[in-house]
């Protein structure tokens, strides 16, 4: 008998991870709480638990003997779901609280880089709108402006003007845009370079990094528009050396997962590192303590190993084991609700597209069934389009195809994921 799994979350993230999960032998079925309909066209088992109700997750996991949970989503790690569940002897992959913390505050993970040597922008914190724009005004601009807390990907602000930097400052500190992620402000300096995204599966001071990928923030082509949670994602990112790959797993995420267990907040999960590769070598740009959305879309799909037993075995305290098709593309394309990241417009009927393959997958994200039962939009990101094939063009032109034949009224996607690796 295989593995029965629950994975936490709603996303395009979630349904990566129950599908991938899914095509491993060790796993027989996955339930996502809450999960989208969207999903549920995959064979895969949703249950309607709020997240944020730990008691209700327990109780269900308790009830159909779950062998183990994987939580999506930041929110319920940095609520510190995974200490409720091992409070009851119930296995979660994901960090506890304390470790959450790396994502959960800027602020604290500015300190812990600060702390160990690895190489970030320089910053200063401040808790004082006056003291914040006195800074800005005294540095001048590029410059970059972070909400301290959560702010689902849009609490950061890349000013190229002073005028922005100050807008920032105001929306953060007069208007609280971000309720309480505001209460504190990050200001960093501005580094050159193309970023990559290197997510890892770490347990204590071992960590197993996977192949890395390159997310699109901001809203339209031409990386015009405002920051959003990631508009698509490809992997591999032929401009990012494998040199650079490797400084990087020794300055950065090595020292990280060390300083974690050192100063007493082991992390157990997936730990993803923003980076930037800067003339003087890769930097840290933000620490999130979770498979990154939309990476994840185009990272596990190379996966050709048996996730749940590597999850298994990393909850085991044993050594995982993991391979990844090096012979392949994937580039994954967001389709999102018209006024996203603002004011998503949502009810648009979701296009009919083409079945999964082995090279062609779609995930969804934001999408409900309306009163005909008809899938529709129901958040900002709706889907995410993921073509796999022997290179990154032929990658881009399949997800491409998939989405310029098909009806989108009501909702938008960027037209060059990819474009930076294929100039």
């Amino acid at each position: 008998m295989g593995m029965k799994v629950l994975v936490i979350g709603s996303g395009a993230r979630e349904h990566t991870i129950a599908h991938t999960l899914l095509q491993g032998s060790s796993v027989d079925e996955v339930i996502v709480a809450p999960g989208n309909p969207g999903m549920e066209l995959d064979g895969i088992r949703t249950t309607k638990i709020d997240p944020s109700n730990h008691a209700a997750l327990i109780d269900f996991v308790t009830r159909n003997a779950v062998d183990w949970v994987c939580v999506g989503p930041e929110v319920p790690l940095i609520q510190g779901i995974v200490d409720d569940f091992a409070a009851v002897g119930i296995k979660a992959f994901g960090p506890n609280k304390a470790a959450a913390q790396i994502e959960g505050s800027k602020d604290f993970a500015k300190q812990l880089m600060e702390r160990h040597g690895i190489p970030t922008a320089a910053y200063h914190t401040f808790d004082d709108y006056d003291a914040a724009q006195l800074y800005v005004r005294e540095q001048g601009a590029p410059i970059v402006i972070k909400a301290d807390g959560l702010a689902a990907g849009k609490g950061v602000t890349v000013a190229m003007d002073e005028d922005t930097a100050l807008a920032a400052l105001g929306e953060i500190f007069l208007d609280h845009r971000f309720g309480n992620a505001g209460a504190k402000v990050v200001i960093e300096e501005y580094l050159e370079g193309q970023e990559f995204s290197l997510m890892s599966f770490v347990h204590g001071t071992e960590f197993w990094p996977m192949p890395i990928s390159q997310d699109h923030k901001r809203a339209y082509d031409g990386d015009e528009g405002p920051n959003t949670g990631g508009m698509g994602a490809y992997s591999p990112v032929p401009q990012i050396g494998q040199d650079v790959i490797d400084t990087a797993l020794e300055t950065i995420v090595k020292p990280t997962v060390e300083a974690m267990s050192e100063e007493g907040n082991p992390f157990t999960g997936i730990l993803y590192a923003g980076l930037i590769a800067t003339a003087d070598g890769p930097k840290v740009i933000e620490f999130n303590a979770r498979f990154g959305d939309p990476e994840t879309e185009v990272v596990l799909p190379k996966l050709s190993s048996d996730l749940g037993a590597a999850i298994q075995a990393i909850l085991d305290g044993e050594t995982p084991e993991f391979t990844w098709d090096d012979n392949r593309a994937a580039l994954g394309v967001v389709l999102a609700s018209d006024g996203y990241p603002n004011a998503s417009v949502t009810g648009a009927h979701i296009p009919s597209l083409p079945a999964d393959t082995s090279d062609l997958h779609v995930f969804y994200a934001g999408v409900d069934r309306d009163d005909d039962a008809q899938l529709v939009s129901s958040s900002g990101r709706v889907l995410v389009v993921t073509a796999l094939a022997e290179d990154l063009q032929a990658a881009q032109h399949k997800a491409y195809e998939v989405l310029e034949e098909a009806d989108t009224t009501g909702m938008f996607f960027r037209h060059d994921i990819g474009a930076k690796a294929l100039q």
